[in-house]
């Protein structure tokens, strides 16, 4: 799923929410007095609260508890019991009726071969023990999730309109779930694709070096397998899709000192962090590959090597980061189409950087780019410094 479908998707159905919940709080007060004011607030807030409890549940990240939520919808619509069907058959309800379950499951099979809201009819018998119902469908993309199903002792029209709003929006709290899942896969597979760009050449040129101080210098030969312990821990850590500027920098220390053992006084690395950015949340891997993309297309090529020059400064509501090189450059247009995705991957780190970024902090978040052959590289991110949405695994 593009970056785009993604919007628009959480659009659509956060729309869809708003729009159900004030629909269900109309029709809950239109059950009730017609007077205005004190009322009407009572009935909105009722219906957002009974509305978010069920929420809660649905959208569980334990999984969804279908049988708590039935309860609070069952408040929500002011019924005898309400069940859910799911799409493979297993009914959650909640109430008081006899044969509750098989109902539901005769119901659900009329709603799923109708495709479409249904009302059932019964006359009253008189032990009083008969019931009435209506089901309707939770689609998602034009797929019956599954089935909402409403008892009470008489169906009336306003109950039939109300089913039908609540099913929609628990086929909203489907879809965000959904989404929100879809979000984490992208992120996942983001992640292992930043993870596929160390380079065998990168870990056979680290052992290489460390195996050459093995008898000229041990000392140096521990400190850098040590290095290399810590730089492949964090890049293949198993959770987390943030972390923190001085976590991040600590894992290039360690990168950089890998590089050096090999380019020895040809790699030149100067830092300037404003302390105050250390704390900074970021998306993980966001800097190291900038890194790793200096030394490689920027200072390999050149017999002399180069210096690396990575900034960090606080700029009020956030910290700029930049990784610049003095080595070789890059062909501008061979950049902007590597940005897009249409060159080769020689400089898919930047890309998948750049992509992570947009679809964190929107379009104006991606990287900026400046470089020229023979003049240079420097890129930029510009990170917010308040992120309650985003958590870090940082102690």
């Amino acid at each position: 799923m593009t970056d785009q479908a993604l919007v628009a998707g959480a659009l659509g159905v956060v729309a869809g929410v708003l729009l159900t919940l004030v629909l269900l709080a109309a029709l809950r007060l239109g059950r009730g007095s017609r007077a205005l004011g004190g009322e009407a607030e009572r009935a909105t807030s009722r219906t957002l609260h009974l509305a978010g409890l069920a929420a809660a549940e649905l959208r569980s990240e334990q999984g969804p508890d279908l049988v708590r939520a039935a309860r609070h919808l069952r408040n929500l619509l002011g019924v005898q019991a309400v069940a859910f069907v799911t799409a493979d058959g297993a009914v959650a309800s909640d109430g008081s009726i006899d044969g509750l379950d098989t109902s539901a499951e005769r119901i659900a099979a009329r709603v799923r071969e109708a495709g479409r809201r249904q009302v059932f009819l019964r006359r009253r018998a008189r032990d009083d023990s008969s019931h009435e119902a209506v089901g309707a469908p939770m689609i998602v993309d034009g797929v019956i999730q599954g089935v909402l199903i409403a008892f009470a002792d008489s169906v009336r029209s306003p109950l039939v309109r109300a089913t039908g709003e609540v099913a929609e929006w628990c086929a909203d709290q489907i879809a965000l779930t959904e989404l929100e899942a879809s979000r984490a896969s992208l992120a996942e597979a983001e992640l292992r694709a930043l993870r596929a760009q160390i380079s065998p050449h990168f870990i056979y040129n680290s052992l290489a070096a460390i195996a050459s101080f093995i008898t000229t210098d041990p000392e140096r030969a521990r400190t850098l397998v040590l290095d290399f312990a810590d730089f492949t821990r964090y890049s293949f850590r198993q959770k987390g899709e943030f972390t923190t500027l001085a976590q991040e920098l600590g894992s290039i220390r360690n990168y950089l000192e890998l590089e050096r053992a090999r380019f020895g006084d040809r790699l030149d690395v100067r830092l300037r962090i404003a302390p105050e950015t250390l704390s900074t949340v970021i998306p993980f891997l966001s800097v190291q590959p900038l890194v790793e993309n200096a030394v490689r297309h920027g200072l390999e090529p050149m017999a002399s090597g180069g210096r690396i020059v990575i900034a960090a400064e606080d700029e009020a509501t956030h910290t700029e980061i930049s990784v610049e090189d003095d080595g070789a450059g890059m062909d501008p247009e061979l950049v902007q189409q590597a940005l897009i995705g249409s060159a080769d991957a020689s400089h898919v780190g930047l890309r998948n950087v750049d992509t992570r970024l947009r679809r964190l902090y929107g379009a104006e978040g991606g990287l900026v780019i400046e470089t020229n052959i023979g003049a240079g590289t420097m890129v930029r991110m510009r990170i917010p410094k308040s992120q309650p949405m985003y958590e870090t695994d940082a102690p």
